[in-house]
């Protein structure tokens, strides 16, 4: 076979070219399968239904169909894009892809410009109807229950800098400020070292009520779990702790208090299991539990005395830990509230309380991992409130919809899928080579265990060696001269009635006839 070269390919393009010469791919099986549900639950005529009135009838260029443009939301989750500028480019790089998205091969894939434009156009509550829809399809395969919900939040770096902060009273910027603090100080002309040192000193330095984000005003100064200080915005899961579904996701601002957000977000649970209780067929068998949510879950953080007295009269049940407090809380004037305290208190340090906690730091702890590290959306890179929220419902809806592929393919992402089939491979040929292999008959493990045996047969025949030798030192020598005071003759017996590999015992030498 002759060896090609780059100069000997490089030819004129056709200008025409028949369809059978088209490169094709052939497709990847994670998303065939994807599709297949989506076609079979009629998942475009749906969207287009509901995004109708956000489209003209005749007017217009040819636009991004709902269907593609939510399918493209969905491979930011399966692939683990955070931008959208990486998923338009995502797409038009795999033939496999353009299979999932429905794009012909002489047809372009949507640029960033286009999804975000679409993005735009299609209004929040649109895409919450679309996670609710995901909700739908995982109940009717038992993936949603709704009795227990289990809580918390996280944070998301917003997609603004620290750096163009600027005052919220007379839009000064923070460098402005740090001069005006300086010169008032005594530096008349403070370089950018001196304001760093005179910015290192003062307290209080970046307060919410102070500073803003010109260009994003809903992200808030703060502490990030990794200890940086960023501006950010912070999303709250409500998780069910039978299945792991995500029954409900808002986005706040990030200097809320727990306690002040979990209300919305629970609100907003109850009333996605009310919905989902309400569509159930009649003639099928009930999914949901028919009572909606009766029990929440949540940390430390979220534990106060208004929130238990809610949560109460909601009739829901709380295990909420609480936090270590100094001195004796005084109930005075706060009967209902010591009652609700006390009522959770003991709940929580139950059997079953403990479990639930446990779940709850499972579940919850792996939907923010899988949708935020190892989904890509850790870092926003939308500004504004909306525009996040419709990203991010769309995002965690993904995720519900991968738990109902790994109960089908036993993987939720593409690259589950891929690190599944080489695991397999992997135990096969291991299984193959360890059972072609020769029997040996001397197995030698080096275990812990093994060890420990090896060592305390070592020195009981040691010890019985060292007394035998000072009971009887001649027959000792007589029997093999030079053994009868060295211990490490046992040693190596030890080692022979064991079974040591490879070992061999001395030969006992005669006595020499030169020796005195």
């Amino acid at each position: 076979m002759a060896m090609g070269t780059r100069r000997r390919r490089q030819r004129q393009e056709r200008l025409w070219i028949s369809h059978q010469e088209l490169a094709k791919g052939p497709g990847h099986p994670f998303y065939k399968r994807v599709n297949e549900l989506l076609e079979t639950e009629r998942f475009d005529e749906f969207a287009e239904k509901e995004c109708a009135r956000f489209y003209a009838e005749n007017n217009g260029r040819p636009s991004l169909t709902p269907g593609i443009y939510f399918r493209l939301l969905l491979v930011g989750y399966f692939e683990g894009i955070d931008s959208e500028r990486g998923i338009a480019w995502r797409a038009a790089d795999s033939f496999g892809l353009r299979q999932f998205l429905g794009i012909a091969i002489d047809e372009s894939t949507p640029d960033h410009s286009t999804i975000s434009r679409t993005r735009r156009l299609i209004d929040v509550e649109t895409h919450r109807k679309v996670f609710f829809w995901v909700l739908e399809r995982l109940r009717d395969q038992g993936g949603v229950k709704g009795k227990t919900v289990g809580i918390d939040a996280t944070t998301l770096e917003a997609n603004a800098a620290m750096r163009s902060i600027v005052r919220r009273d007379n839009g000064e910027s923070y460098e402005d400020f740090l001069k005006g603090l300086a010169k008032e100080s005594g530096i008349a002309t403070p370089t950018r070292e001196d304001l760093a040192r005179f910015d290192r000193t003062r307290k209080n330095k970046a307060s919410n009520q102070d500073w803003v984000n010109p260009h994003d005003r809903n992200a808030r100064i703060t502490k990030m779990k990794d200890g940086r200080t960023h501006l950010a915005h912070k999303a709250e899961h409500a998780v069910d702790l039978k299945t792991g579904a995500v029954l409900a996701v808002t986005l706040q601002e990030a200097d809320q208090g727990d306690t002040t957000t979990v209300l919305e977000t629970l609100v907003q649970a109850g009333e996605n299991v009310a919905e989902l209780i309400g569509t159930e067929g009649p003639e099928q068998k009930p999914q949901m539990h028919l009572k909606g949510i009766e029990e929440v879950v949540t940390d430390k953080g979220y534990h106060s005395g208004a929130v238990l007295v809610d949560m109460k009269s909601a009739e829901v049940r709380t295990y909420m830990p609480e936090k270590r407090q100094t001195g004796q809380r005084h109930w005075e004037g706060k009967y209902e509230e010591q009652q609700a305290v006390y009522a959770n208190r003991r709940r929580v340090n139950g059997a079953y309380g403990k479990r639930l906690l446990r779940k709850r730091g499972e579940l919850i702890e792996r939907s923010f991992a899988h949708c935020y590290d190892t989904g890509g959306m850790r870092r926003t890179h939308l500004r504004g409130q909306q525009n996040i929220l419709k990203r991010l419902l769309i995002h965690v809806g993904a995720f519900n919809l991968s738990l109902i592929f790994r109960s089908l393919l036993g993987s939720g992402t593409p690259r589950e899928l891929r690190n599944r089939q080489s695991r397999l491979i992997f135990v096969f040929s291991f299984l193959f080579h360890h059972f072609s292999a020769p029997v040996c008959r001397t197995h030698f493990s080096f275990s812990s265990s093994r060890l420990r045996r090896l060592r305390s047969h070592r020195i009981s025949d040691i010890n019985s060696a060292t007394q035998k030798s000072r009971v009887a030192p001649r027959a000792a020598s007589e029997m093999c001269p030079g053994s009868a005071n060295l211990p490490i003759g046992s040693v190596l017996h030890a080692n022979q009635e064991i079974g040591v590999p490879g070992f061999q015992p001395p030969a006992c030498q005669p006595p020499s006839t030169n020796s005195v």
